[in-house]
């Protein structure tokens, strides 16, 4: 991640028990948020958009398709930065800020229904490095229904990372874990950028580094229960450091149930593979590694910063698309397949952010081509479709459209998922590194710099 002009972003496989905590509410109704709205507060039927992309494989695609026209309805100005994917849960929008709060919205209005402030975000002159300013909670947080909770891991002054348990109805503390669980590593140098995960009942955490890859610090993903009982699990990537895992749709679930994760460029450039640069395969649960799989050019891709770590596995007839910093795609069995275990590429993609998939067609984020492109993935070759160049960001899809905040024009697209051409274009504001959008109801939900931005549909 050393070039990345973005939020960054001894083998360890381990238990490590963190003693949770349980605190009195301190939710707020109404508490500070500016909203603006040109909507009608009409009731609208929402279903639920609990994790990034919707589902555990991250597919990105909505239970229902809008129409034209769009517009925008309104904008809710919170106390910070928007990084991560709004959620919808049980009638609520919500959203977590850089200043280590999470809020409850009204779709149809914007307005605050909860606030909860989970501490004083870390100001990035206290941080060897890094370009966010400052860092609270960043990863888009994930819902289980199961306990009713909504997770995230806010970073606070002295660069803490925190696992949180809230409620998602009121905002209530239920408990907490610290995630800085590695000895003889920088917590002033890992990152937590990653979408959450909630996988048989366990919500997963990935961790990277910082804008820079600074200072001692290396990838690790973090399995802890639901309800907050028992032990925390640890897998570290096996490198001497580096190889963060903070790719924003974050670990993925797989057809087999299993935790799917993408790790950065390692220190290795040479002879043994020290595991970085790949996709790994672990249990939800104890972390175990099951499998691994990494280009032939891993030792190169180490060297030049050009791995798989930009991105998450996507999976798809029965196969998984990965493709990273390179531009390569790489098709893969569920089973990976080693070093070079690859079933067929293409080129074309330098892929960051989040892709989505629906039926036998992958729509990926091209950011190194400034470009959103359909790919079609058969069981063992894939092919190009089209092509929309010029408009960036990590695409979901509804009905016959695909939506794209543009990180080029701080608009949201609407394309055609068919031919790709932009259909619609609704201005939302200025938009964080690898943006990405919500569908639900007849909204669609942007994350700004300054809050959440919901754009309506007929």
């Amino acid at each position: 991640m050393r070039r990345l002009a973005a939020a960054a972003a001894m083998s360890c496989l381990a238990a490590v028990g963190c003693a949770g905590s349980s605190h009195p509410a301190t939710a707020r109704s109404g508490a500070p948020a500016a909203v603006s709205s040109s909507g009608s507060s009409t009731r609208i039927p929402l279903s639920n958009w609990p994790t990034y992309d919707r589902t555990g494989s991250r597919s990105g695609v909505a239970r229902h398709g809008l129409s034209a026209p769009f517009r925008r309805s309104w904008t809710a100005h919170l106390d910070g930065a928007v990084y991560g994917q709004p959620l919808v849960v049980n009638g609520l929008v919500l959203a977590a800020t850089e200043n280590d709060s999470v809020y409850a919205l009204a779709p149809s209005t914007g307005r605050v229904r909860w606030r909860t402030h989970l501490g004083s975000p870390q100001p990035l002159s206290g941080l060897p490095c890094g370009d966010i300013d400052p860092v609270g909670i960043t990863g888009t947080p994930a819902y289980d229904a199961r306990t009713g909770s909504v997770f995230v891991v806010a970073e606070t002054a002295g660069s803490h990372h925190t696992l949180w348990a809230l409620s998602a109805t009121t905002g209530r503390r239920r408990w907490h874990r610290t995630a800085d669980l590695l000895p003889n590593r920088s917590r002033l140098a890992e990152q937590e950028r990653s979408a959450l995960l909630i996988d048989r009942g366990r919500v997963i955490t990935t961790y990277g580094g910082r804008y820079g890859d600074c200072a001692n610090y290396v990838g690790y993903v973090t399995s802890t229960a639901t309800n907050g009982k028992g032990k925390t699990s640890v897998y570290a990537v096996p490198t001497a450091r580096e190889a963060g895992m903070w790719a924003p749709a974050g670990a993925v679930t797989g057809q087999n149930g299993n935790v799917y994760v993408t790790s950065g460029n390692g220190a290795a450039t040479r002879r043994r593979f020290d595991k970085s640069d790949s996709v790994t395969e672990l249990t939800p649960k104890s972390l175990h590694r099951v499998a691994i799989f990494a280009p032939n050019s891993w030792a190169a891709d180490n060297a030049s910063d050009l791995d798989l770590g930009s991105s998450s596995p996507v999976p798809v007839n029965g196969r998984l698309v990965i493709a990273g910093k390179r531009g390569t795609v790489y098709l893969l069995r569920q089973s990976l397949g080693g070093v070079g275990g690859q079933l067929a590429t293409v080129s074309g993609c330098p892929a960051y952010g989040g892709a989505a998939h629906v039926g036998h067609t992958v729509l990926m984020p091209c950011k190194g081509a400034n470009a959103v492109r359909a790919l079609h993935v058969g069981r063992h070759s894939m092919r190009w479709l089209w092509t929309a160049s010029g408009v960036y960001s990590s695409p979901v899809v509804a009905g016959n459209k695909v939506y794209v905040a543009d990180l080029n024009s701080g608009a949201l697209k609407v394309l055609s998922l068919k031919t790709g051409h932009v259909t619609a274009s609704v201005p939302v504001g200025s938009l964080p590194h690898f943006p990405s959008e919500t569908v639900d109801g007849r909204f669609v939900l942007v994350g700004t710099l300054s809050g959440v931005t919901a754009v309506r549909g007929a």
